[in-house]
């Protein structure tokens, strides 16, 4: 049947059950009518399907290709990398059956310690979006649906479920919104998911501004805006404000609101069938059979190392790279033979296999002699999962300890050095002018190791540029005092983030936006311009094959750019026409909000804030107990893969937790924590014991869903 005809057979208690999730990861089906359930799946960079039957945990997931993350591929500077991504994604979507894939998130970089900005591609907003728009692109060319994230302004771990990102419409619409508004309009998603933050006082997953305002009626937007996991406050609210769909689902308080509004009126019944048509349409394009057609999973084992080959950046070289192979190496580091190849959180994907600098080195018989009989000391070095993961932001923006001491330790002993980082972030160097070489792989991939041993000897050649600035210290970094101290973020910098900034103020950097050395050496010509049309010839001066990125730079801001890759004495033109921005002057103005008391506690106060009082404290350590426990069923496990990444779903839980709101937790837990409980829980902390208890003992009444309609 088509939409329409669907959504005038459907009964309100229908209507109230599609625009919500079910079991986590699923649209509701609405059996009576013929409407199937639509299968969602994590992440942006590989595929996380959790088993059937399993506890919707991190581990607990189906073998998929860990791709290299955002931050890697965005330093490639070339959109055919995450379009090839898209692609191979999609093929492992269909094999298992998931019609939306989400991602890719797109968020700018505003400050190098956020937890997740190994998710993001840049500080850039043109760069995020072409990158993007191609990823966006390529998944969906294979009949396959994105969810473009998190929109918007959620560019911190922290706060991130009750935070308030408070910005000029100036600031939004020249750095923030940028990125989403290219994918809409170049690369038409599926679905966009709203964040969980505030902006300027009004939660995104009920800001009609953003989500009407500007995505649909300005930007054109057609497709489905859904929530990301927990962040419905007002459902209702939501509703009127153009939020299509609440994930996970299965919160009765949410469908007993709906049907409420409906029942007195406020609720309008065109804001809840214009929900219902927007997943209809979503449902009728993208649900279909998985295919049967085996995943050829080796060719995305090679493609991954493919793609972390041209996104790993050079940053330093005194001619020491590439390695001859007749050096005397010492090798050193932990992450030689425990490569980080992905971030953590909930985009933490089961690979298919892992390829090691150690497996990749041990292949071709390169073996590390001792430290005094060697010429050449490779260091192995960069962020592990306990400095870096979604849930929380960095505390600072140093390597480990016990890692500079070992570099500073090697370094003693006069030797050529060579240092490999992994990380999704930049970090500060102070050894930077003390050694000869430095590769950064960023997180590439669950073949990572394959493409250090081919970069390092030579069988490849570094090309890729960063897509961020890497300053010299955070106290650099112009959000550095305020960036994740409290529920009030306040975008003060505006729109000077990252290059903008440093470039207006003369800020030193260790490493700039876009840079990036090569085996080979190029020369550009000047930029011409003809109208909105601009040239430029590139060509390769050495004696070696590689790639080269043309950035057109016009009033301080990229405006273009173009990679291309030359034979030695191989020159080209690369040509970009400028897109035309309407002239717009934007208000650039805020509010600074006061900071809401931590005391009382309510629904919407960080977890964290529960240990304030004695039953509080109880509440909170009784919610923790889970997450030990699965630490210590963890820590069981026999050493590998499957306990590694137990024991990263269980920090990461952690990290969830005390980040988190009553009311967020109720959203993402359905019938295991209903909203009454979290209602319960605030009145507890502060005191009210009687008032508690009558929460806890609260029945929110809703009708059978239309599956357990059908099953009974």
């Amino acid at each position: 049947m088509e939409t329409e005809t669907i959504l005038q057979q459907m009964t309100v208690e229908e209507k109230a059950a599609l625009v919500s999730g079910t079991n986590f990861m699923y649209t509701n089906p609405i059996p009576r009518l013929a409407v199937p359930s639509l299968r969602m799946a994590d992440g942006p960079h590989g595929l996380r399907i959790q088993k059937e039957g399993g506890d919707n945990g991190i581990s607990e997931s189906e073998p998929a290709t860990s791709f290299p993350t955002a931050a890697t591929t965005a330093s490639s500077w070339n959109p055919g990398n995450t379009r090839k991504m898209g692609e191979a994604i999609a093929a492992e979507c269909r094999f298992y059956g998931v019609h939306t894939l989400l991602g890719p998130g797109v968020n700018i970089k505003r400050n190098p310690l956020c937890g997740r900005n190994f998710e993001y591609f840049s500080e850039d907003p043109l760069l995020a979006g072409v990158m993007g728009a191609a990823e966006v692109n390529g998944v969906q060319s294979k009949g396959v649906g994105v969810s473009v994230k998190h929109f918007a302004l959620n560019n911190s771990e922290n706060y991130r479920f009750m935070g308030n990102s408070v910005a000029s419409e100036r600031t939004m619409r020249k750095l923030y919104l940028k990125p989403f508004e290219y994918i809409v309009k170049h690369a038409h998603p599926a679905t966009l998911m709203c964040a969980y933050n505030q902006i300027n006082g009004t939660f995104c997953s009920e800001n009609k501004w953003l989500l009407t305002d500007v995505l649909r009626k300005e930007w054109g937007f057609d497709g489905v805006v859904m929530t990301d996991w927990g962040a419905v406050h007002d459902r209702v609210a939501g509703l009127k404000a153009g939020l299509d769909l609440e994930m996970p689902g299965d919160t009765a308080i949410c469908r007993r609101r709906i049907l409420d509004g409906i029942h007195d009126g406020t609720l309008p019944a065109e804001a809840l069938d214009s929900a219902c048509r927007n997943i209809l349409n979503w449902i009728d394009r993208y649900v279909q059979p998985a295919d049967p057609k085996p995943v050829d999973w080796d060719a995305h084992h090679a493609l991954a190392a493919e793609i972390a080959e041209d996104s790993a950046v050079l940053l330093k070289n005194d001619g020491v790279l590439p390695l001859s192979g007749s050096e005397k190496l010492h090798i050193a580091g932990e992450l030689f033979r425990n490569m980080r190849y992905q971030g953590a959180g909930s985009s933490m994907i089961h690979p298919t296999k892992v390829t090691t600098p150690k497996d990749a080195f041990d292949a071709h018989g390169v073996k590390s002699a001792a430290l005094e009989e060697s010429d050449t000391v490779l260091i192995f070095a960069g962020l592990t999962d306990e400095y870096e993961s979604e849930g929380c932001d960095r505390e600072h923006m140093r390597l480990p300890e016990n890692q500079l001491k070992e570099i500073d330790a090697l370094l003693a002993g006069g030797k050529k050095t060579v240092v490999v980082l992994f990380g999704g972030s930049p970090v500060e160097l102070p050894f930077a002018d003390r050694v000869d070489a430095i590769l950064n792989m960023y997180l590439p991939g669950q073949n990572g190791g394959t493409a250090v041993y081919d970069l390092l000897f030579g069988k490849k050649n570094p090309s890729g540029k960063l897509a961020e600035t890497w300053p010299m210290r955070y106290e650099d970094v112009p959000s550095c005092v305020t960036f994740g101290k409290g529920i009030n973020e306040i975008y003060a910098e505006g729109t000077e983030v990252g290059y903008r900034y440093y470039n207006k103020h003369n800020v030193p950097v260790r490493f700039p936006f876009g840079f990036g050395l090569s085996y080979t050496t190029f020369e550009h010509s000047e930029w011409t311009k003809d109208g909105n049309t601009c040239t430029q010839t590139v060509t390769n001066t050495g004696d070696r094959y590689g790639g080269e990125v043309a950035q057109l730079f016009i009033n301080g801001e990229l405006k273009g750019f173009e990679k291309v890759y030359l034979l030695p004495g191989e020159s080209r033109k690369v040509t970009i026409t400028i897109e035309e921005e309407p002239e717009i002057e934007y208000p650039d103005t805020y509010v600074v909000p006061k900071e809401p008391p931590r005391y009382p506690v309510t629904v919407e106060s960080r977890f964290t804030d529960l240990n304030q009082t004695f039953l509080g404290r109880i509440l909170y350590n009784a919610v923790l107990s889970v997450v030990k426990k699965q630490m210590k069923q963890a820590e069981k496990l026999p050493d590998g893969p499957e306990k590694d990444n137990a024991i990263k779903g269980a920090y990461f839980m952690k990290r969830i937790m005390d980040s988190n709101s009553p009311r967020s937790l109720s959203m993402c837990a359905g019938d295991r924590m209903p909203y009454n409980f979290a209602e319960g829980f605030a009145e507890l902390t502060n005191g009210h014991l009687f008032r508690g208890i009558r929460c806890f003992m609260k029945k929110i009444d809703v009708p059978k869903l239309p599956k357990e309609e059908q099953n009974a």
